[in-house]
């Protein structure tokens, strides 16, 4: 399963970093995450920062979340927020557009397990399945998550019952995400 979820990933991000490269001569780039330190960082220019993946550093994955919310998580997701550093890339899933969450440090890591435990404990509150996002749409509370029971890929509204099942497992899903470039 680490090795299908991680290959996979590497996989897309590299498609991402090689369609940057074909359409602008550089590596993907960012306004968001410029001034924010990562090994990512391959330059900076005026208020935008390019990026190449790298490894992921850390020894840990998401037993903080597990241990807070007293759960276990499914492999595949430990795997997914543990196989890079990466700015967050555009990508299409049949006709949905979103950008597919990455970690970009370590103390990104750190900032996305309190998020997932915000969301956790939200979900918990409502009587809602738990899932762990891994996608953001334009939408303001609609994400694409990981269902933590069954492993589906889900379009779920935050808060509601609302969701939509998108794939069977996260390693199909990653095998059908196509990157898009979005200067």
């Amino acid at each position: 399963m680490t090795e299908n979820i991680a290959s996979k990933l590497k996989k897309l991000t590299q498609e991402y970093v090689s369609l940057w490269q074909e359409k602008s001569g550089l590596p993907p780039a960012s306004q968001d995450l410029y001034g924010v330190p990562s090994t990512c960082i391959t330059r900076t220019g005026d208020e935008i920062v390019y990026w190449l993946p790298q490894p992921f550093i850390g020894i840990h994955k998401l037993e903080k979340v597990e241990k807070a919310m007293g759960i276990t998580i499914r492999p595949e997701l430990h795997d997914y927020f543990s196989t890079q550093f990466a700015g967050d890339m555009q990508v299409r899933f049949r006709n949905i557009n979103f950008s597919l969450i990455q970690i970009w440090s370590e103390e990104d890591f750190i900032r996305l397990q309190e998020n997932i435990i915000g969301h956790l404990v939200t979900q918990k509150r409502l009587k809602l399945t738990p899932t762990l996002f891994i996608g953001t749409t334009d939408s303001e509370k609609d994400i694409i998550s990981v269902c933590n029971v069954s492993g589906e890929v889900i379009l779920e509204t935050f808060g509601q019952k609302k969701k939509e099942v998108l794939a069977e497992s996260l390693s199909i899903f990653l095998s059908e995400l196509t990157p898009i470039f979005d200067e």
